[in-house]
Parts: C-alpha cells; structure tokens; sequence
C-alpha cells in the first residue's frame, strides 16, 4: 500500500483543519489511501477534549498581543502548542484496514520519531509509559493527540525541531507541570535545516508504518 503525502508548508491551523476534515471523509468513504498531511503552523494553542482552562497560564489578552491563536479540538490531550519551526503532522489512516489499534498506532508513531533522533542526531528518546508522546530524559520533543472518526485517525504529532520553546511557557503543556520541552536545535546546540528534517519524518513513517512508498499530492491552500 502507499502513502499519500501532502505537504502544505506554512499553514493556519484552521485552513490545515478543514483539509483534514475534507482528506477524513474521502478516506471514511475509501476514496483516497492514507494520507500524511505535513505542515508547519503559525504560532497557536490547541486544546484537546481533556483540556483544563487553568492549564493555560498567560492571559488571554497576553496571547492575542503575541499574535498567537487558540483553538478547542476534538482530539485526545489537554493543551499544547505549534509554531513555527515545528513539523506538525496529521495522519489520515484507516485503522481497521491495516489491521492496528489505536495504542499500536500511537506505539509507532513514537517508534517513528525514536528512529529518526538515533540514526540522524545521535539523540537517545525513548517511551514513557504513564505519557504518550516522545522523551529526551524528563523533556517531551514530540507531542501526540489524536481523534479517530469511523475508523480513521486525524489530528496527530508535532516534532519540535527549530520551535521557539519559550512560548511553552504560556501553558503547562500536556497539562504535566513537572516535565518539560526540548527542540532538536535545543539538544544539537543549532538551528537545523527545517525542510531536511520535514522529509526525514515522511520517510520514517513511512518506513515504520510498512508502506510501499509515498506519493506526494499537489494542493492549493
């Protein structure tokens, strides 16, 4: 089976959700295969359906004078942030077609981010098994939320490469106040080529996820 890719670049998360909406229900109706959507957002806080208010600590004028945006979603996890220099994905897969769960899936999806921090960064992450998403020690460098509509996932990972961390500090990401955040250029000590990085993740999940290959597809934002 391939995988179908759709690079977006920049995007708002609002334009990136309706083309989610729009891929969920053609693969709902097996129309298209499971798509990868890649996309780097401008700054924004997420909340999820576990989501506290109190887990969003700056002040709601504060966040609009940063230009930043807040959206409630109707994926798993409490509050989180995008923004730039963070390689945001959102996998449409039918789960019942490939045979998985939803924890092999998230599983995965972790092993997806573990294998590429080895074998391109030298950077030991790992599993945490009261939280999802992927671990450098006692700090997250990729977040998972997900939601699954007839089957098929959407919403899904954001991998902190280049990402200004300091704006984690407007929220208690994931709603752990005794964890943190990290970056790739965090660790490595340099900012990292964003758009090498971003193909280094198609290619992974591809390979993790078993696929033939990919096929990238064109889209007009």
């Amino acid at each position: 089976m391939e995988l179908n890719a759709l690079l977006l670049g920049r995007c708002e998360y609002d334009k990136a959700l309706d083309l989610q909406y729009e891929i969920l229900e053609k693969r709902q109706r097996s129309e298209i295969a499971d798509t990868l959507i890649l996309v780097e957002h401008p700054p924004v806080i997420t909340l999820g359906r576990q989501a506290l208010a109190a887990n969003i600590i700056a002040t709601e004028r504060y966040i609009k004078d940063q230009g930043i945006g807040t959206y409630h979603t109707n994926r798993g996890g409490d509050v989180t942030y995008h923004g730039y220099g963070q390689v945001v994905g959102y996998p449409i897969v039918n789960l019942k077609e490939r045979g998985m769960g939803i924890r092999e899936f998230v599983g995965s999806l972790e092993d997806t981010f573990i294998q590429l921090l080895k074998e391109k960064f030298e950077i030991q992450a790992s599993k945490n098994p009261d939280h999802t998403g992927v671990w450098v020690g006692n700090d997250k460098i990729t977040a998972i939320g997900l939601a699954v509509k007839k089957g098929v996932t959407m919403h899904g990972f954001a991998f902190n490469v280049n990402t200004c961390l300091e704006h984690f500090n407007l929220i208690v990401p994931c709603g752990l106040s005794d964890k943190g955040v990290t970056s790739v250029e965090r660790i490595m000590k340099q900012s990292i080529d964003f758009q090498t990085v971003n193909q280094w993740v198609l290619q992974y999940f591809t390979r993790v996820f078993g696929y033939d290959g990919y096929r990238i597809l064109s889209c007009n934002k």
